[in-house]
């Protein structure tokens, strides 16, 4: 693998696992078609074989290559989910996806603490709700978010908040000034935390969303940190000529 590869603090054999995971997905290699021995993956991506072996089991135990005695390693299907979540370019797009998509809620923590933001985000209020939860979709879970509501704003709907998609339930209160709107996607890789709630391995590509909202004061209403799962994650951007 390249020299990248190498100096990246998620294992070689898991970036491996990934690309024969992309390789699967994408058609490259079809259900029920052999895939190259160990000897050959190790040799085309440029690591030690025992790294080949270790990716090749992962997916086996995955259930997305079959080896079978004397005849070579197979593959057994596609990923078990060809689910994504867009990642839309504006509000109304973003509230209808959640609207549309009607995840399930697994709240972790609520507590009162001030977001962890610079103030160029926006000035801060008196107080803020800090809820963070896991979404799901068909018993999946896609992302983990760690969202701060601002006190006056969560006294007005608070059942709402807690038991559905924030946007949302923002968008449809008439009397919150939403003025501006930005967030920010970065790839990274799970921690173990991320990597346990999202039941992916360690070290697997997540889309790290930062998202906040501010009134026409500049005072900071909402702010997210939102981990999605990489593999769940499409963003589709139209270029304007």
């Amino acid at each position: 693998m390249s020299t990248s590869a190498a100096k990246s603090p998620v294992p070689l054999y898991l970036q491996l696992a990934d690309a024969f995971r992309q390789r699967i997905n994408k058609g490259v290699w079809h259900p029920g078609q052999p895939v190259p021995t160990l000897e050959a993956l190790a040799a085309e991506f440029n690591v030690a074989r025992v790294t080949a072996r270790q990716a090749v089991q992962l997916l086996t135990q995955e259930g997305l290559l079959s080896p079978q005695r004397g005849k070579g390693t197979f593959v057994s299907s596609k990923p078990a989910t060809d689910k994504t979540v867009n990642l839309r370019t504006s509000l109304a797009d973003l509230a209808k996806m959640y609207e549309t998509t009607k995840p399930e809620i697994l709240n972790i923590e609520e507590s009162s603490r001030l977001p962890p933001t610079s103030a160029s985000r926006g000035m801060l209020g008196d107080g803020y709700v800090y809820m963070r939860r896991v979404h799901f979709l068909d018993d999946e879970p896609y992302c983990v978010i760690s969202l701060y509501l601002l006190q006056s704003v969560f006294a007005k709907a608070p059942a709402e908040f807690r038991n559905k998609t924030v946007i949302p339930t923002l968008l449809r209160l008439p009397d919150v000034d939403m003025h501006e709107a930005h967030q920010t996607m970065t790839i990274g890789t799970a921690d173990t935390e991320t990597a346990h709630l999202l039941r992916v391995p360690i070290g697997s590509p997540i889309a790290q969303v930062e998202r906040f909202f501010k009134d026409r004061n500049g005072t900071l209403f909402y702010y997210a940190d939102v981990a999605y799962r990489g593999d769940w994650v499409r963003w589709e951007i139209d270029l304007k000529p």
